[in-house]
């Protein structure tokens, strides 16, 4: 009991300290590490703990930092000669911008990236450099481009995002110096570049189905992430990792891998979704994450904003856009999830046990069946004999 107790009190000093030196991102990676820390031995302070490391509220450190940052000079983006379309997609966020839904371990290993830049001299004076690259990988929806956009929000600098289907001009030879010019402005001052999709152009050179463009093309990128400045960061997003060439892998400081949202990231991100229309939709939170449990974050917050503009238009009640959407989730369910909603429903609404049946095509007795065996047993009290 006391080392725990002392095991406690370092952790209190520790982050007493971090907080004092006004070290604010120090301060959320010691807290996120406490989170998984205390999980198991007590669960409501870490969960306390998580709930104030979500909160996004203004750091009083953001108008320092945004002061320090010089104005950056207007450069004209670089073109493609046979389309005139410009190479590169550009976003200028600023350090207030919303915080992504991430994982403790995603969030934390972010966190670790922003600090790397930020003590940049701490670093070399140690022979270090802060991590120059990273890959994205994860399937489509789950926060690779909107997490590039708050990183580059955080370090103070630009977002360019090489665009490219126009890299991929339709002149022979063209498309290798549409992705040296793009790279080459990036490259003038700091900034974040990310190379989106990247299996398009960075296919494995041993694919014979390819012409030989594009495998000049993975040349190019294996050659500008090896030359790739410390003064920027540059990132690469893929939805299809199996495609990428091995080489490139081995090229990237950091693999980041973005997962489809757990449970408690659904519910998570239905509220933040939700918006102002939280207090009308929020009774029926727990069937809402039940149904978007797998879901990206990109389609919930698309049909979630379907569901607002139907309130907003007076087209449709909130019960009868959640049973509308229920029941068509429910078609898709194998037959233990159609079970488990159909429980849910009865524990969480007042619908009737024939309309429960009707959204999830599970029969009444098996809904009667299920519910009755979740209900507690309560014993008798057993009669004690009196004497005659």
């Amino acid at each position: 009991m006391l080392g725990e107790m002392n095991e406690v009190q370092s952790d209190l000093a520790q982050l007493i300290r971090l907080a004092l030196a006004e070290q604010t991102e120090d301060v959320r990676l010691f807290v996120a590490r406490l989170v998984r820390k205390y999980r198991n031995t007590d669960p409501e302070l870490a969960e306390q703990m998580d709930l104030y490391l979500r909160a996004k509220t203004p750091r009083s450190s953001a108008p320092m930092r945004k002061v320090m940052q010089p104005a950056l000079p207007t450069q004209t983006l670089p073109v493609d000669e046979e389309s005139r379309l410009s190479l590169l997609k550009v976003f200028k966020d600023e350090p207030s911008r919303e915080q992504p839904l991430l994982s403790l371990d995603l969030e934390e290993t972010l966190s670790q990236l922003i600090q790397e830049r930020r003590q940049t001299e701490r670093l070399a004076s140690m022979g270090l450099s802060p991590t120059r690259s990273a890959i994205f990988v994860g399937p489509p929806g789950v926060g690779k481009t909107l997490t590039a956009r708050w990183l580059a929000s955080q370090l103070g600098v630009p977002l360019y995002v090489l665009d490219l289907t126009v890299v991929m001009s339709s002149l022979l030879g063209r498309s290798g110096s549409n992705l040296r010019t793009a790279l080459d402005f990036s490259k003038r001052g700091p900034c974040v570049l990310l190379l989106d999709e990247v299996d398009a152009i960075a296919k494995r050179r041993s694919d014979d189905a390819d012409i030989g463009e594009l495998k000049r093309l993975v040349t190019v990128i294996l050659q500008e992430v090896d030359e790739w400045p410390a003064t920027s960061l540059l990132l690469a997003a893929t939805n299809h990792a199996e495609l990428i060439d091995p080489a490139l892998w081995r090229r990237f400081d950091l693999v980041i891998n973005f997962k489809a949202p757990e449970m408690p990231a659904v519910k998570q991100a239905i509220k933040r979704f939700l918006g102002q229309d939280y207090a009308l939709f929020g009774r029926w939170i727990d069937i809402l994450t039940f149904v978007f449990n797998g879901e990206s974050f990109s389609d919930i917050e698309r049909d979630l904003q379907r569901f607002r503009r139907a309130i907003a238009l007076g087209t449709a009640s909130d019960a009868d856009l959640i049973e509308e959407f229920v029941k068509s989730r429910a078609l898709v369910l194998e037959r233990q999830g159609r079970i488990d909603l159909a429980v849910l429903l009865v524990k969480q609404t007042r619908l009737s046990q024939h309309t429960i049946s009707d959204i999830t095509g599970v029969s009444r007795d098996t809904i009667r069946k299920y519910t009755s065996e979740q209900l507690p047993t309560v014993k008798k009290p057993s009669k004690r004999k009196t004497d005659a």
